[in-house]
């Protein structure tokens, strides 16, 4: 039996790689990153990340990098490691962890419609 961990650093480097390859074919500069965000995510901040120095940033982060450089939130959530991609999730096992992590970005209003709305999907299972 393996004791391999899931390697941080692989996909630190792929993340990295990705998120400067999607900053470079936007023509964008760290600093215009930086102020896309709305300076949530610093020149400084985006470099180490780049540069596989940082392995996990938030998913707030995820999320501005996103919006800023036009690529898709859940590929970042998989490269960061936070999803299993989704041609690799045996069949019938639950997701989940989008759901979990994305709920950090709602507002309470916003919390208290989704949780209206899942009763309403699992009252019509019963």
């Amino acid at each position: 039996m393996s004791d391999e961990k899931p390697d941080e650093t692989n996909t630190a480097e792929s993340l990295g790689r990705y998120l400067k390859s999607a900053r470079l074919g936007s023509k964008m500069t760290l600093r215009d990153v930086e102020e896309a965000t709305g300076k949530e995510v610093s020149n400084a901040y985006l470099s180490q990340l780049e540069s596989g120095k940082i392995s996990k940033p938030s998913v707030h982060v995820l999320y501005a990098l996103s919006t800023s450089l036009g690529v898709p939130y859940e590929t970042l959530m998989e490269r960061a490691g936070y999803i299993v991609p989704s041609g690799q999730r045996a069949e019938g096992q639950k997701h989940g962890k989008a759901a979990t992590y994305s709920i950090d970005n709602l507002s309470s209003d916003e919390e208290k419609e989704l949780m209206d709305y899942l009763n309403f999907i699992r009252s019509k299972r019963k």
